[in-house]
């Protein structure tokens, strides 16, 4: 049996029992979903909105080059529009990923147009499972391929608050 079971057991524990209350003040609103993502990356803030309201806000870290839509494969820049939130892994090597819909047809065309790959796998996701750097240095500094990377007590209610197919809308 891996360490990785146990460890994951563990860590769900502790984040379960530290969890903010407000998340499940009540039966009802513990199975609410999010009904919309909102990424500002200029202010590395995710927001969760549910019924036109900002229920959560979290810090989050972005790509190497964070500035700019993503163009093409390799430029490390997280991407900017309209996506959704679509095939979830809770085996990645990250804690738990999300993958964003990037890239949409509009994104494909525009790299075809440049002579370029699009790039794809976009994940929100937690730190990785293997660390090679301190915690902080992953929760203060941008360091993903083009990701959008949340401790994982937050990747976990990220995990918990959304559904397939919520809206993310990834702004400058």
């Amino acid at each position: 049996m891996s360490l990785r079971v146990p460890l994951l057991a563990l860590l769900l524990a502790s984040v379960v029992v530290s969890a903010r209350a407000d998340l499940f003040t009540s039966p009802a609103q513990s199975f609410e979903t999010a009904d919309r993502i909102v990424l500002r990356k200029g202010e590395r803030r995710l927001s969760v909105y549910r019924n036109g309201q900002e229920i959560r806000t979290y810090k989050v870290s972005l790509g190497l080059s964070p500035v700019g839509d993503k163009e093409r494969e390799g430029d490390y820049r997280t991407p900017e529009g309209s996506y959704l939130l679509t095939r979830r892994n809770p085996d990645s090597d990250f804690f738990l990923s999300i993958q964003v819909s990037y890239p949409d047809a509009q994104d494909v065309a525009t790299a075809r147009r440049n002579g370029v790959p699009p790039g794809g796998a976009i994940m929100i996701h937690g730190l990785p499972n293997i660390m090679r750097h301190a915690r902080d240095r992953y929760l203060s500094t941008d360091w993903t391929d083009g990701c959008i990377a949340l401790s994982n007590e937050d990747m976990l209610e990220i995990w918990l608050l959304t559904r397939p197919d919520t809206p993310i809308e990834i702004t400058p």
